[in-house]
């Protein structure tokens, strides 16, 4: 046998096969995206994306009544106080009434102006929080709430904690004309804009 013989022979391949190759690469880029690229889900800021609504408003559910308790203009915001018995399904309809309203330009027949005589309409900005136990529909809780879960502490030491607060409201309704991506943003429970939200936290538009 010749110990010379040339293992390059003709009509042989010589090394791997390129569809092996190629299938080789694209598993090893597909290994190092999904080790080093953060997964978007994870990221910081924004309400989880996985709570969604499973509850909706009932046609054969009396609406629910409500009453205006506060209102700090400076903050564009509105407390509103409906009775500790309404169902998650009448906050649901109460929330869609209000936005049904806001789009119809008739939202002050069932609110105050937040922003009166603004170009973009009277609640041009506004949060609306809707309560079942009045004290904390109070201004000095509820402006809290608006000021958000990283405002620092020291400056409202009398206040109620942001979230023994955010615990107690039953829905929240986030206008802003100037975001035309997302003008309404209605929800039972409560999420601020850094993505902390309340326990029973269920978006529902």
């Amino acid at each position: 046998m010749d110990s010379d013989q040339n293992p390059y022979e003709e009509g042989k391949r010589a090394g791997a096969h390129p569809v092996a190759v190629i299938l080789g690469v694209i598993v090893g880029l597909w290994l190092l995206i999904w080790l080093y690229v953060p997964n978007p889900k994870h990221k910081q800021g924004t309400a989880p994306e996985s709570i969604q609504t499973t509850v909706t408003d009932d046609p054969n559910e009396a609406p629910v009544m409500y009453q205006v308790k506060a209102t700090i203009p400076e903050l564009n915001v509105i407390s509103v106080v409906v009775p500790l018995q309404a169902t998650d399904s009448q906050i649901v309809g109460l929330l869609k009434r209000f936005r049904e309203a806001r789009l119809a330009n008739t939202l002050t027949t069932l609110l105050p102006a937040t922003t009166p005589k603004h170009k973009l309409g009277d609640h041009a900005v506004a949060d609306i929080y809707i309560f079942s136990d009045a004290q904390y529909a109070r201004p000095e809780a509820v402006g809290v709430l608006a000021r958000g879960a990283h405002a620092p502490g020291h400056l409202y030491p009398q206040a109620i904690p942001f979230e023994t607060a955010m615990e107690q409201v039953r829905g929240h309704y986030r206008i802003d004309l100037h975001d035309t991506g997302s003008p309404d943003v209605g929800s039972l429970g409560f999420a601020d804009e850094s993505g902390v939200h309340s326990k029973h936290y269920r978006r529902v538009f």
